[in-house]
């Protein structure tokens, strides 16, 4: 035999199936990884935020997604108002509540 013939008749017989299972096990892997450190904690996060928003109440003291802090003076279905200054208030989105502030923590909006 020739070296042409050693080569053809090596490919003729053919590669062995690769096992597919460690591929698998490796996509599962990324899956679980993806969950517990990306889309769960975020559903955990947007849950948060949405209790906090369904519990706004008048008088609340608040800081909003621009930063600014108030004290809500009204509460509609959607839309708060939230007085900033004296005779300043100002009409927000509920989405745009980021936080809570403990009672007291804004003492001179008044004066």
């Amino acid at each position: 035999m020739n070296w042409i013939e050693t080569v053809a008749y090596a490919g003729a017989q053919g590669a062995e199936r690769a096992n597919p299972l460690p591929m698998l096990l490796i996509f599962a892997g990324l899956i679980v990884v993806f969950y517990f450190f990306l889309i769960r904690p975020q559903q955990k996060q947007r849950k948060r935020h949405q209790e906090l928003v369904s519990a706004l109440q008048r008088g609340d003291e608040v800081i909003m997604a621009s930063g600014m802090m108030g004290i809500i003076s009204k509460v509609e279905d959607d839309n708060v108002t939230v007085r900033v200054a004296k005779n300043t208030e100002l009409r927000f989105q509920k989405q745009a509540v980021s936080a809570t502030l403990p009672k007291g923590s804004i003492t001179n909006l008044d004066g």
